[in-house]
């Protein structure tokens, strides 16, 4: 469900026109980027039905938890490399998918491999193993030289490290042998540790995105905001310290002599997106604290379907899709500023 490093960052758009376009876009992390490896594992934390992708290309339920297209795709389709990144599981991949990148998102995942085991999706590491499977396929269809070449340049996305918070740390008890601090100083370790792991995987151009405001998600709102459904700020607090502890570790990673020729950059996504929950006029929404499918204050995955929960009939005057997810509209928004400042 929801998310989660910084260097120096290029801050204009123009930037990214004087990059090399990456040949091939991979993307890690939780359902912001899942585009539907749930669906072919066992695990409740799925949404390969409707309402889920009615605004999808043949209004197909791919396992994407939006009503549309995900970052991983927007992105991808702004770099020029293609318009959807397709899951790696339980996909019939052509050559195309694998030369062009894929994700191994799973919903639900944390940097705490805790977080994907409460709820049996793929952690971390085990999404870096099917990356390392994936290498072998894509050696079998270019050749180990063109392979590793596509490794080195492509660009990775990494977003999770919002449900080690919002689901791990503040709904169960399994972690509360830490206290807050020290919980988030082992997810940024875990954070540490799976960058390294995937530059020793051949990867050097690696986006990692911070954790979004968690208080302000609806779902937080109805759980920890009160009868007003105020945002939560211990919960967006929490963000901005892990923000702080995170992109601090990556400037430490980038480029450091563990990690030559590295490009690490952090991702503020906690900026933009309270600023379009907080002025939702400046980018022509009217609701945001609450998502567009049924009443929009508990509604997420199996609650979100075609039974009990109809859709809004909007969905792009609606910042979130359901309780924890943005709609399409809502990633487009999002995604057009990080592209813009970060020169992606």
């Amino acid at each position: 469900m929801p998310v989660a490093a910084i260097a120096a960052a290029p801050s204009a758009s123009s930037t990214a026109n004087q990059q090399t376009r990456p040949p091939a876009l991979f993307v890690f992390g939780d359902s912001i980027v899942d585009p539907g490896n749930n669906n072919a594992i066992t695990t409740l934390v799925r949404c390969n039905f409707p309402p889920y992708g009615q605004d999808f290309p043949g209004h197909n339920a791919t396992g994407r938890f939006s009503n549309g297209r995900v970052p991983g795709d927007i992105l991808a389709s702004r770099l020029g490399i293609k318009e959807y990144v397709p899951a790696y599981l339980g996909t019939e991949l052509s050559d195309f998918d694998l030369l062009t990148g894929v994700s191994f998102a799973s919903g639900g995942c944390g940097f705490d491999p805790l977080t994907a085991e409460l709820v049996s999706v793929l952690t971390m590491d085990n999404q870096l193993d099917l990356f390392k499977e994936y290498k072998e396929k894509l050696k079998r269809i270019a050749g180990a030289l063109r392979a590793g070449e596509i490794v080195s340049t492509s660009l990775y996305m990494v977003v999770t490290g919002t449900d080690d918070l919002a689901n791990t740390y503040f709904t169960t008890p399994f972690r509360r042998d830490y206290d807050l601090e020290s919980y988030i100083e082992f997810v940024v370790q875990c954070a540490s540790d799976f960058v390294q792991k995937l530059y020793g995987q051949g990867a050097r151009r690696i986006n990692i995105a911070g954790a979004p405001p968690i208080g302000c998600v609806p779902s937080q709102r109805t759980n920890a905001g009160g009868l007003a459904r105020g945002c939560v700020s211990l919960y967006n607090q929490a963000s901005i310290v892990l923000n702080a502890a995170l992109e601090k570790e990556i400037k430490r990673l980038n480029g450091s002599a563990g990690l030559p020729g590295s490009v690490l950059k952090y991702i503020d996504l906690y900026t933009p997106l309270l600023d379009m929950i907080q002025r939702p006029d400046a980018y022509g929404f009217d609701v945001t604290n609450r998502g567009c499918c049924g009443t929009g204050v508990f509604e997420v995955t199996l609650t979100c379907n075609r039974y009990t929960a109809h859709p809004c009939r909007d969905p792009s005057k609606f910042l979130f899709w359901d309780t924890y997810h943005l709609t399409e509209r809502g990633y487009n928004l999002l995604m057009a500023q990080i592209i813009n400042r970060y020169g992606l």
